[in-house]
């Protein structure tokens, strides 16, 4: 009987985080990174429609899709990269978004997105891929409803391609479908339609998006499309069940010799996302090892605060650690190292929820941030003025922003929460994909 209270206690300590609760008040952040015009059943109410003439060079309606972080451009490579995340984490861990009763509301997150690269995809060939222009979007500070700068669209085609964009899009695309595969059966299909074109002009017109659409390279500068392609490709593959598909990711990774590349993930590396599904995909070891290599390196040799948060980066600390966290759950479901893995990701998640001391998630637990760089929650509703003056305050922002993970701190630990402090507080819509996916993997 003693040896079973021990136990129990035990697990209520594992479990001492409501990983339910945190899934639903993300999922409320990506309803508050909403732009254009909102739904009926829109829970964020402080949030308004917003960027409502967003157009394409000749016209075409852009309106939709998120704002990235806490400014209000539209960047098509980092938002493809969440939601392809979001959509993976659907597809691998309903269960967890059900235990959460979440999962009408995470399709939902996913949609909003999908809907908006429909729109981006005028033609099989072309793809806008940014709405604003970066350094006019971040003179200003308002919110969104009062926005009067000028909102320059930005596309890849033929003629400037853009590998990365369009072979992310596609596997944001792809993975969607496959959430919506027995939801609505007839968007599901759009969808892969969508992504089967997009994955051919991003394999046959091979460049760097931000070379074609250049002031993406001073926010989201890609390092090469090459791991977007097999990326794409094995998507394609899972969506589909064509064997096609999975001989060109193949081919691929041979090609670019992307075992040697190193593990890694995130908006800009898909390197070891891509060998968890070709691992998945073919049973082949030389790729479910090096995803083994790449966790094990990070568990074991990879830099720690004196904390214990796992520090790959100083700029969104807590987003590099989670994108880690989320493929070695996804090795640990594949027999890889299991409880280990699944112990490191708990107590990464615990670290980021209060164990370090405080919470990282606005609204939620012991202390959380209150001043966190984001312009529309830093806005008291309107009549009220929004401008520099009102980011210059030191009182907390007047609107919670439920679920939203801020950068997070320096390498010992060090972190304030004060709104002028982008490099660790502002929140983004990529950092919360792997942090709430990896929550729906331990909700499972």
């Amino acid at each position: 009987m003693k040896i079973l209270l021990l136990v129990l206690a035990s697990i209520s300590l594992c479990q001492g985080y409501d990983y339910g609760e945190v899934i639903r008040d993300s999922l409320l952040f990506y309803e508050a990174q909403r732009s254009g015009k909102l739904p009926s059943d829109q829970k964020v109410t402080w949030r308004k429609d917003s960027a409502l003439n967003d157009k394409g060079q000749n016209g075409e309606d852009l309106t939709g899709g998120y704002y990235d972080a806490g400014d209000f451009i539209k960047f098509g490579f980092p938002m493809a990269f969440t939601t392809t995340v979001l959509a993976w984490s659907i597809v691998d861990y309903e269960a967890g978004y059900q235990n959460a009763n979440a999962l009408d509301d995470a399709r939902k997150a996913v949609k909003w997105a999908t809907d908006y690269f429909i729109k981006c995809h005028v033609s099989a060939n072309k793809l806008y891929g940014q709405v604003g222009l970066g350094e006019l979007d971040h003179n200003s500070w308002g919110r969104p409803e009062d926005m009067t700068m000028e909102r320059p669209a930005y596309y890849i085609d033929e003629s400037n391609p853009g590998s990365d964009l369009a072979g992310e899009t596609a596997a944001a695309m792809a993975a969607a479908s496959i959430v919506f595969k027995n939801v609505d059966s007839s968007y599901s299909n759009t969808l892969l339609s969508h992504a089967e074109q997009l994955f051919t002009f991003a394999n046959t017109k091979r460049k760097v998006y931000s070379e074609s659409i250049a002031d993406a390279a001073n926010f989201y500068g890609s390092t090469g499309y090459e791991d977007e392609l097999v990326w794409g490709a094995i998507w394609l593959y899972k969506a589909t069940g064509n064997s096609n598909y999975l001989t060109t990711a193949e081919q691929l990774y041979s090609e670019f010799q992307m075992e040697y590349f190193g593990g890694n993930f995130g908006w800009d590396q898909k390197v070891s996302g891509a060998e968890v599904l070709l691992a998945k995909a073919t049973q082949n070891s030389k790729y479910s090892n090096n995803v083994k290599s790449f966790c094990d390196y990070m568990i074991n040799t990879q830099q720690k605060t004196p904390k214990g948060l796992l520090f790959v980066g100083d700029w969104g600390s807590l987003r590099s650690a989670s994108n880690v966290i989320f493929i070695c759950l996804e090795a640990a479901d594949m027999g890889i190292s299991s409880s280990e893995y699944r112990s490191f990701a708990e107590k990464q998640i615990g670290y980021m929820l209060g164990d370090g001391g405080r919470s990282y998630v606005v609204g939620y637990g012991n202390n959380p941030p209150s001043h966190e760089h984001h312009r529309s929650s830093s806005c008291p509703d309107a009549p009220a003025t929004c401008d520099w003056n009102t980011f210059n305050l030191a009182s907390e922002n007047p609107h919670v922003l439920y679920g939203a993970l801020v950068g997070g701190p320096g390498e010992n630990d060090d972190y304030q929460d004060v709104r002028n402090d982008a490099q660790h507080n502002e929140v983004a819509c990529d950092y919360n994909a792997c942090f709430q996916a990896a929550l729906a993997a331990l909700n499972s």
